[in-house]
């Protein structure tokens, strides 16, 4: 029988006691709904956003006398995620029935994978920010269906607890999933929270390479289970487990692995038991609440989908989605950083602010590298964590910055002018050359409107100008400083100091 904890028990140990006490187990289990046109088993559209219940057949209801067909779509981007993984593709799967009651599981049951999985022992190497690589083990990649959403209505968590009442939105009900469970992860000690947010990052990456996914965790298409327990240290058996559902961001899965490890702590060493369970994490806390009692496998009732066929890929089939495998991150990143000529830090650099891809892509459009890494590392990451979000999750594409750093080049906008740009873009004000001319920022190169513009500021200041006259050309500081006001900044520096000076003889 579990002993509750004693209410003088903290609710977290220290962190260096944990580690001094207990190794970390993690396992994550990332679910990721694909971009498909059409639901998994029926033909109906999977666009974010729509009216709820606007996008619901008898298929994905669950009405009496449906039958699922299989998307063919969904089984090759699962296939081809298993490839990108180094997975081995089963010649043959199929599809179960995992019954569990939930209001928004409208057929009371979720048709998925279960001991016959379409992808199995893969790996995904991962790098920390120091450069430390950690090889993370793939258990298995596996297709299934999401369910639909629950909106509590009242309360102040937005959680069926203290709400008034719930609505049902069964649009997602039906839309793809891969679910992709690593193998347990240890060894990683201080470092484990460290591991899972790396771990989730780089999945993310591999799968936007894959055009599999939009993997907008904001949006719940890239979702992370956290698997956490601890082991008193010398033990060779793995504690319980509790599994924080649906984190939506990378740092929280950092921060509800790093939370979970020092409550586990705290209850371990007060001499109480951990209780397998759901929990939820807490953004404004960083905490996490308990949800359910956690069921195994037998209390879910797998058995075989009996209205499915079996899938069985062709080895053909499998070496031909080989075949569209893009060029992978971390191939991508061993390329540029040869082709660019940086050096290990400097590739570190990019990757840690997570501009690396985002970099490529911007030189792939036409900006050269330096160009490219000075937006997306100087102004472009200030401006993600001003708004606290990722480089990727910015409103602005590569193809655009590399628009602007055209048109500097151009001579079309200064460097001043050109973060004006990039500001309307970040605001929603269209395309950079749209934002130009909304804006009125295109550089003044009319001689003749400088001529009169420097005129005027020798003019207010005689001074300076007799001073540039007598042969001190630096006193050209001043009148460049008037000049660059007068067009408000739309003026070339450089090409009004050679003015002046042609002005001043």
């Amino acid at each position: 029988m579990t002993r509750p904890t004693s209410p003088s028990t903290p609710d977290v140990l220290g962190y260096d006691e944990v580690l001094e006490r207990f190794d970390p187990v993690l396992g994550l289990e990332v679910h990721v709904e694909l971009s498909t046109h059409t639901k998994m088993f029926c033909g109906c559209p999977t666009g974010f956003g729509a009216e709820p219940n606007t996008q619901v057949c008898p298929v994905c209801l669950g009405l009496p006398g449906s039958l699922p067909v299989v998307n063919r779509v969904a089984v090759e981007s699962a296939i081809r995620i298993g490839l990108a993984l180094g997975c081995d593709i089963a010649p043959w799967c199929r599809f179960a029935r995992k019954n569990y009651f939930y209001p928004d599981m409208p057929k009371n049951f979720q048709t998925s994978q279960y001991d016959e999985p379409i992808a199995v022992n893969g790996t995904l190497d991962v790098a920390l920010e120091d450069g430390t690589v950690v090889s993370v083990e793939i258990e298995r990649a596996h297709m299934e269906e999401d369910t639909g959403k629950s909106l509590h209505v009242g309360g102040a968590t937005g959680r069926i607890h203290g709400a008034d009442h719930s609505l049902l939105d069964y649009n997602r009900a039906g839309v793809p999933l891969v679910e992709i469970v690593t193998k347990p992860i240890v060894g990683t000690g201080a470092r484990a929270p460290e591991v899972a947010r790396a771990y989730v990052t780089a999945l993310r990456d591999l799968l936007r390479a894959l055009d599999v996914s939009d993997v907008r965790m904001d949006q719940g298409s890239l979702r992370c289970d956290a698997n956490v327990s601890l082991m008193p240290k010398g033990a060779d058996k793995f504690g319980t487990r509790t599994e924080t559902k649906n984190v939506n961001s990378l740092r929280s899965v950092e921060r509800a692995v790093r939370y979970e490890m020092t409550r586990h702590a705290a209850v371990l060493v007060s001499g109480a038991e951990i209780l397998q369970e759901t929990r939820h994490f807490q953004e404004a806390t960083g905490t996490t609440s308990p949800g359910r009692r956690k069921e195994t496998s037998e209390d879910y009732r797998y058995f075989p989908e009996p209205d499915l066929v079996p899938i069985a890929p062709s080895r053909e089939w499998v070496e031909e989605l080989r075949g569209t495998l893009p060029e992978l991150p971390a191939e991508r990143r061993k390329r540029i950083q040869a082709e660019w000529d940086l050096s290990d830090l400097e590739l570190r650099d990019l990757v840690n602010a997570g501009a690396a891809d985002l970099v490529a892509s911007t030189v792939d459009a036409g900006a050269s590298p330096a160009e490219a890494r000075a937006w997306w590392v100087n102004y472009l990451s200030q401006e993600a964590n001003s708004r606290g979000v990722d480089l990727a999750g910015l409103p602005i594409t590569p193809a655009q910055v590399a628009r602007v750093a055209a048109l500097v080049s151009e001579g079309a906008l200064t460097n001043k002018l050109a973060r004006e740009v990039v500001d309307g873009v970040l605001a929603g004000e269209g395309e950079p050359d749209e934002v130009v001319a909304k804006r009125d920022l295109a550089v003044v190169s009319d001689d003749t409107a400088l001529y009169a513009a420097i005129d005027d500021a020798l003019a207010a200041q005689p001074d300076v100008a007799d001073k540039i006259r007598g042969g001190k050309v630096q006193a050209a500081g001043a009148i460049v400083g008037a000049v660059m006001k007068a067009t408000k900044g739309q003026a070339d520096a450089k090409r009004v100091r050679e003015l002046i000076l042609q002005r001043c003889g």
